[in-house]
């Protein structure tokens, strides 16, 4: 175990005490003890960022730091998603607009679908350019597939 102060730049894993301070109860509350991981994640940047995991899994046989963080920066993949389909997607305070559950889920996979169809896009792109696909903006795919759709690009032109 890495003993060293929380705030420098230290990879690897140590125990520590979370006591509550404030709030109703505070001296009734026992102490947790937590396991902090710290890791940087090389994106190429000439200085990346520390990270710091706090957990439960105690035992660095149960689970390596090594294993925490990456399943943990997996976990918040799904999150990106999520922030892609609300947000960029289908827009920003953009609701489900049919009052029927049937339609709802219509429309939600209608999105999963469109989502799926670009990100497939995305990957293929990549690997043509030979280029990591984490490392393509989902912004410029969809702004390139609705200009596309809305030149018509992806239909036939008539006879």
């Amino acid at each position: 175990m890495v003993t060293r102060s929380w705030f420098g730049s230290w990879t690897g894993s140590a125990e520590t005490t979370i006591i509550p301070t404030s709030g109703p109860g505070r001296q009734s509350t026992p102490p947790l003890t937590v396991r902090v991981v710290g890791y940087t994640i090389d994106d190429g940047r000439d200085n990346p960022d520390a990270y710091r995991l706090l957990t439960t899994i105690l035992d660095p046989a149960e689970a390596s730091a090594e294993e925490l963080a990456t399943v943990y920066s997996e976990r918040w993949e799904i999150e990106s998603v999520f922030d892609e389909l609300k947000s960029h997607q289908r827009g920003p305070r953009m609701v489900m607009r049919s009052k029927f559950l049937d339609l709802v889920k219509q429309e939600i996979w209608g999105h999963l679908c469109c989502h799926y169809a670009i990100r497939t896009l995305m990957v293929e792109a990549a690997q043509h350019a030979h280029r990591d696909p984490d490392r393509v903006s989902l912004i410029a795919a969809l702004r390139i597939a609705r200009r596309s759709v809305a030149q018509g690009a992806f239909f036939p032109s008539a006879p």
